[in-house]
């Protein structure tokens, strides 16, 4: 997106980790911001960092869970109502879950990670596309994770979740690249978000510093990635630069994704 160009982007699970990261990286660009999240007080948090720092942004919050259809549609509608438009969305609320084997994990949990993961990003591809065909321009991210290209081990419902993301990144990129618009997702590894550093505390309660340098060694680049690196590959999909990128999961996490036999 160009600096000069008042456009509009959503972004679900705003409030922290790579959602607050790519939220400050569009405000930077010129960007105005539907933020969209659960969690009221860290979402008024978010929007006074961004607009202390970006005083010329718009920024309308919306408190929503994206497992519901109808809070979904709302937050659409209230962009639509306040910005006229919906250049961009930014699918990127989700949670992890637990850690267990599959024949021993929680199906309420397990539902629980369908709702938010899959059924969220689902409601905002249903709600979002008819806006931008009208539009004929509009740009989407979904985020699926590198367990959406690979297994990760106890994680069954986040890999399931995670793999259908990418594959309806694909079918939308089929159906609505006629349209102008493009759907592309990406696929995080361990990026030192929230999210990350609980999954840390679940594999070493005691020291999980200690199980986080070990995973790092893991990788190619020998560290876990920032939000920030996220945040700049999503605002060139999110632009009109990313004019020919369509139906790609895109892998962030250092090459790591690469290695043959790592469990």
């Amino acid at each position: 997106m160009k600096n000069s160009e008042k456009k509009v982007v959503i972004i679900t699970g705003a409030a922290m980790g790579l959602g607050l990261a790519a939220a400050k990286e569009l405000a930077s660009k010129g960007i105005n911001l539907t933020l969209v999240d659960y969690n009221e007080k860290s979402l008024k948090e978010a929007k006074d960092k961004i607009s202390e720092l970006y005083q010329d942004i718009k920024i309308l919050t919306v408190v929503a869970d994206v497992s519901d259809e109808a809070a979904v549609k709302n937050y659409v509608d209230k962009t639509v109502k306040v910005f006229g438009r919906i250049d961009g969305l930014y699918n990127n609320a989700g949670i992890e879950g637990k850690q267990a084997s599959i024949s021993d994990y929680d199906v309420t949990i397990f539902k629980k990670v369908i709702d938010i993961n899959l059924m969220g990003v689902y409601y905002g591809l249903r709600y979002v596309i008819p806006v931008m065909q009208k539009q004929n321009f509009g740009r989407i991210v979904n985020v699926a994770s590198v367990g959406g290209i690979r297994g990760v081990l106890n994680q069954m419902p986040y890999v399931a979740s995670k793999h259908a993301v990418s594959g309806m990144t694909k079918n939308a990129a089929l159906e609505y690249g006629r349209y102008g618009i493009n759907t592309n997702a990406i696929a995080p590894g361990a990026i030192l978000t929230p999210m990350v550093a609980e999954a840390f505390k679940q594999v070493n309660p005691d020291n999980p510093k200690a199980a986080e340098t070990e995973y790092a060694q893991r990788n190619p680049i020998k560290r876990l990635g920032l939000p920030v690196e996220v945040a700049k590959v999503v605002a060139f999909l999110l632009s009109e630069d990313a004019s020919y990128v369509n139906g790609q999961t895109l892998a962030i996490d250092g090459g790591e994704s690469n290695i043959y036999g790592n469990v």
